[in-house]
């Protein structure tokens, strides 16, 4: 499987979560990127309607409700 590369900004908060996943994680040796990926990957397996779902999610985002 090909892999792309893209630089992604996430809050402080947030990176703090994953870096505690990666803690967690420590005995699988994943990384930031693997977690990222394979909770995007759930996320996009999901049965959700992905396009209405993300304008949602962006929408209390910016409205601080999520």
């Amino acid at each position: 499987m090909a892999k792309t590369k893209f630089g992604v900004s996430i809050d402080d908060e947030i990176a703090s979560e994953i870096d505690e996943l990666v803690d967690e994680c420590a005995d699988l040796g994943a990384s930031r990127s693997e977690i990222v990926e394979a909770v995007l990957t759930a996320y996009l397996e999901s049965d959700v309607e992905h396009g209405s779902r993300v304008r949602e999610l962006i929408i209390r985002r910016r409205k601080g409700t999520l």
